[in-house]
């Protein structure tokens, strides 16, 4: 039987290693039937998602802090494939120092560079793909945030505030690209081990935390996860227009 994806391309940005979410996300989607096209920051990270995928796969460099290298991507992209159906946005950054303590230790420039690369990075991204007519009609893009958007979350200060960022773009891009069948969502994850969360201090104590307020009492998994990115890229989800929807088992609201 064929998966909900079949004869879908999507991009999947964010990939570091096995256990990223952007990685859950793109093994779900190939599940369901569909082409992943992976983008990579810099060639370490290159070799990092090549040990991951296919010899058959298709890697293309992005460093979504670099607007040459956006157009670059996108280019390419539209070279080989000619139009995508998706994108999954599953990219953030901050410095680790710009985590802990008061938020009142928070430096300018550091403050900058959580809200460019982990929010702005997503309007920069649709704006090159709306520029080079990449996304066919009805299209997707999904990106990833998390509970500490709305909730004061112990030593994520910069983070919080730019996945609180995050989440209203989607709701102006969801506005903009709605015309031309693009619906934009965010899926908020639960805490799961991922190279992001390593570098939250205490992070340990976060897991335990966000699993013992599960509903069930167990941790969401990165299937789970990966499962609701495919939903939303496929044409099931077309009625799913600038939502921030909740995979986290009930924590947010326990």
């Amino acid at each position: 039987m064929a998966g909900i994806l079949t004869d879908k391309k999507i991009i999947v940005m964010g990939v570091a290693n096995k256990h990223s979410i952007a990685w859950g996300c793109a093994q779900a989607m190939a599940a369901q039937g569909a082409t992943i096209i992976y983008t990579y920051q810099n060639e370490r990270l290159k070799r990092s998602v090549s040990r991951l995928v296919k010899a058959t796969d298709n890697l293309v460099e992005c460093d979504v802090a670099n607007d040459n290298s956006i157009q670059d991507a996108f280019s390419t992209i539209k070279q080989r494939f000619g139009t995508v159906d998706g994108i999954v946005h599953a990219v953030a950054y901050a410095k680790k120092d710009e985590l802990g303590g008061s938020i009142l230790d928070a430096s300018r420039d550091g403050y900058a560079l959580a809200q460019d690369i982990s929010s702005y990075s997503l309007i920069a991204v649709a704006k090159a793909a709306s520029q080079f007519k990449l996304l066919t009609n009805p299209a997707s893009i999904v990106t990833l945030t998390y509970f500490g958007s709305e909730r004061a979350i112990p030593n994520y200060n910069v983070m919080g505030i730019a996945k609180a960022a995050l989440e209203a773009s989607v709701r102006y891009l969801a506005r903009d690209l709605g015309p031309a069948g693009v619906r934009v969502n965010a899926i908020s994850a639960g805490a799961i081990k991922t190279l992001a969360v390593t570098g939250i201090k205490g992070h340990g104590e976060l897991l335990k935390m966000s699993e013992d307020r599960t509903a069930d009492g167990n941790s969401v998994t990165l299937e789970q996860i990966g499962n609701t990115c495919a939903f939303l890229m496929s044409d099931l989800s077309t009625g799913v227009v600038g939502d921030v929807i909740y995979v986290d088992k009930g924590v947010h609201l326990i």
